[in-house]
């Protein structure tokens, strides 16, 4: 396929997306579900500071020294996903918390 229609093809898959979330969303007004994407996307901006910045590396090795430095090698051949996995949830953590008490950064 050349570049021009994978690019076609990735904008209409990206299109239809779109309208089904919307129609779930916003028509049907089933929203109980999307509550861990609405944290992230009230807090965005600490999300993605959070993601790009040292503080990754502070999650991960706080999880080394309290859980010990093969806490998961159980999961031998995904072990890198299941800590990226668990660095996420922590960051989401965060993220509800700050929702909780309504804090948001904006610009």
């Amino acid at each position: 396929m050349a570049p021009t229609k994978r690019t076609i093809y990735a904008a209409g898959w990206t299109c239809l997306l779109l309208a089904f979330f919307y129609a779930v969303l916003d028509w049907a007004g089933w929203r109980g579900w999307a509550f861990p994407i609405v944290v992230v996307g009230m807090n965005s901006i600490a999300m993605y500071v959070m993601a790009d910045s040292p503080f990754q590396g502070f999650v991960r090795d706080s999880l080394r020294i309290h859980l010990g430095p093969h806490a998961f090698d159980w999961a031998h051949a995904i072990s890198p996903i299941v800590q990226s996995a668990v660095v996420l949830l922590i960051m989401w953590l965060v993220c509800l918390w700050m929702y909780r008490r309504k804090i948001f950064l904006r610009i």
